[in-house]
């Protein structure tokens, strides 16, 4: 007995509509709006963002190598030294004598013999001048470390021997002639004393004369002492005496 299939137009408009239903599903698929639209956006602002990125990292570098070279031209600015010439003139202007000037520090020992040679010319000064007497006494004492032997020595020097009062009859021409190192803080000093009388003439012989100087170094903390003794040399130690 055969079997007659009968069409069935609801099971025709079921199969329909799901055949629909999956070709809008693959349609939405291929033409999904958001994966379009972020592809345009990558395509349209992507290459933006990209160059963007670039020239800041170019920019950073760019600073770097600024700030490098800025830094090295100050690091040889402060390298380069300007080396001071000295020339000395005479005074008819000749030249005398020329060089580059060598820094020194106050423990120098040619700043140590300068000063104690100073020092000498000023201690056995007899003047007229009562000006420059006084001042080369008040140099005399800025010198002089206090509460030393030293001072106690030149005090007594002067006490027994006024200078101001030989000056009425006589002065006192002081040349020194060798100052040499005996220790690292004792100085053995040789110097000539030539005596005048009022008129200018020379009073016998000159006088030859020996001593030896302790110095300490202490610069000084205030303007006052750096006025009086700028350079902070004290004697503190003095003995002396005559060349027979």
């Amino acid at each position: 007995m055969a079997t007659t299939s009968l069409w069935n137009p609801l099971r025709e408009r079921k199969a329909s509509t799901s055949s629909d239903e999956q070709t809008k599903e693959k349609g939405a698929a291929v033409h999904n709006p958001y994966l379009a639209a972020r592809k345009e956006w990558d395509e349209r602002y992507g290459d933006l963002i990209s160059r963007a990125r670039n020239w800041r990292a170019a920019f950073f570098v760019t600073a770097a190598v600024a700030f490098l070279a800025v830094g090295g031209m100050i690091v040889i600015s402060k390298q380069a030294r300007i080396v001071p010439y000295v020339v000395v003139v005479d005074s008819l202007g000749r030249t005398v004598a020329s060089g580059p000037a060598e820094q020194a520090t106050i423990a120098d020992d040619r700043l140590k013999r300068a000063a104690l040679n100073s020092w000498i010319a000023d201690w056995r000064l007899v003047s007229m001048d009562g000006i420059a007497q006084r001042k080369a006494i008040d140099r005399t004492y800025a010198m002089i470390a206090s509460g030393s032997p030293a001072q106690v020595s030149i005090s007594e020097y002067f006490r027994n021997d006024p200078p101001h009062e030989r000056a009425a009859k006589q002065t006192v021409d002081v040349e020194v002639k060798a100052i040499f190192p005996s220790s690292e803080r004792t100085y053995e000093v040789e110097w000539v004393e030539t005596t005048r009388s009022m008129a200018g003439t020379v009073i016998g012989e000159p006088q030859r004369w020996k001593g030896a100087f302790t110095l300490v170094v202490n610069p000084p903390t205030d303007e006052a002492l750096a006025r009086v003794n700028p350079l902070g040399i004290y004697v503190t130690q003095a003995s002396w005496s005559r060349v027979l």
